[in-house]
């Protein structure tokens, strides 16, 4: 009887490490964008992505605050990015959660070209999405990145006459990151 309560506790205890070695928290996350527009280029990024992934059940929920992008080319470029075009005030993040379409074994080193299929939030205007994301795993440690492009169009961010040659209609936006096991 002893033995079995003890396989029991073990049996448990090891199906409860493997659950929580699936999910996974971002650390050192980045969000860069740049308009290549014909008068102008504007660059900026956030160090404040935010994110859980959760390989068990292929799901993921990433956010980053829209206020803490920095590196624009002057103060008043990041303030029409704040209040002009993205109204930072009423659509404070931008997200994106979904679920990851492929099969990916974090436990084996490699380099793993997955899709993520979701809900991509900007400016309050949800568009349904699949990015390519690249999943580096070597010796324990996992890196993340995708690129992809967001039509300001389809999220209803408006671009006055006035500016039209100095923001471009489509933005890079580029996402790097590491994945480390989130503790309890």
């Amino acid at each position: 009887m002893f033995c079995r309560i003890i396989l029991s506790v073990l049996l448990i205890t090891s199906v409860y490490v493997a659950t929580a070695q699936q999910l996974f928290e971002l650390s050192k996350g980045t969000v860069r964008f740049y308009s290549d527009a014909p008068l102008e280029l504007i660059k900026a990024s956030s160090d404040e992505l935010q994110g859980l992934l959760d390989m068990e059940q292929k799901q993921f929920a990433f956010r980053v605050p829209i206020a803490s992008f920095m590196g624009f080319n002057n103060p008043l470029q990041k303030e029409h990015f704040n209040e002009s075009y993205m109204e930072t005030a009423v659509h404070p993040v931008a997200t994106f959660s979904g679920k990851i379409i492929e099969d990916v074994d974090l436990n084996t080193d490699g380099e793993y070209k997955i899709r993520a299929k979701g809900k991509l939030s900007i400016h309050g205007i949800e568009q349904e999405r699949i990015l390519y994301v690249t999943l580096k795993v070597k010796k324990g440690q996992i890196t993340a990145s995708s690129d992809f492009m967001v039509a300001l169009a389809d999220h209803d961010i408006k671009i006055p006459r006035v500016v039209y040659d100095k923001l471009a209609p489509d933005i890079n936006v580029s996402v790097a990151t590491m994945l480390i096991p989130k503790s309890n």
